[in-house]
């Protein structure tokens, strides 16, 4: 995402994702997430500029216990997206999105992608404005513990905290990647990346075999080759 996607929806005029008033008409910006693509849009905003979605997002009111924000311990407040119920940080603009939920988000984009246009693949965003991107490990905000750091389907190229128990952290704008990855048929990609890991590891175990007994299954090289290629066809275990 560009800055220049965004516009001040007050007079129109472009301003940057991480600005906090318009520098023309000073209008109060706040920053919050597109309830369909979860790009950045201004608070005020009708409709998104990054999916053309309209802006149905309401924040409700929530029992449970009050949470901090992993990333700069502001409050999360609990808000729904269309049908997703997060947690929103109106400080930096992460965002807490509890297991059930993200695996229903990454769900729904994998269905319309297999239905949908074609869309760019993801990797084009660009990095999150004003937020510390350096290696930090932060901790989750229901049980403390410190999440684990991963990228997520291996191949995205997006790196984000996870607690199994409890939930994911999104760093603004990184669950907007992520849908727009999955949009790209990226976990397909992903899939295929993990059976090309798992042929790569039958293969090198077969090789080590070859190594200690070069005279032992295989006649010769070329036994050896052609017995190794018919037994791990591209099909087989993949």
């Amino acid at each position: 995402m560009q800055a220049a996607t965004l516009h001040c929806p007050d007079c129109g005029a472009p301003a940057d994702p991480s600005a906090t008033q318009c520098p023309y008409c000073h209008a109060r910006l706040a920053t919050v997430a597109c309830p369909h693509c979860f790009g950045l849009v201004f608070l005020g905003m009708k409709h998104c500029p990054h999916c053309g979605d309209a802006i149905d997002r309401e924040e409700v009111a929530d029992d449970a216990v009050a949470l901090a924000c992993p990333r700069c311990a502001g409050e999360l407040k609990p808000v729904q997206l269309g049908s997703s119920r997060v947690r929103e940080c109106a400080g930096c603009a992460g965002l807490w999105v509890d297991n059930q939920t993200f695996l229903s988000i990454c769900v729904d984009r994998e269905r319309l992608a297999d239905v949908g246009p074609e869309r760019p693949a993801a990797g084009t965003s660009s990095a999150a404005g004003g937020i510390d991107t350096r290696v930090k490990y932060l901790r989750c905000p229901v049980c403390r513990s410190m999440m684990d750091r991963i990228n997520f389907a291996r191949v995205s190229g997006v790196v984000v905290d996870v607690c199994a128990d409890h939930g994911t952290w999104f760093d603004r704008n990184e669950l907007h990647r992520i849908v727009d990855f999955i949009a790209a048929g990226g976990l397909d990609r992903s899939l295929a990346h993990m059976r090309d890991e798992a042929f790569d590891l039958r293969l090198s175990e077969v090789m080590s075999q070859v190594t200690a007994y070069p005279h032992g299954p295989w006649n010769h090289e070329r036994d050896a080759w052609s017995a190794l290629f018919s037994h791990f066809t591209p099909h087989a275990g993949r």
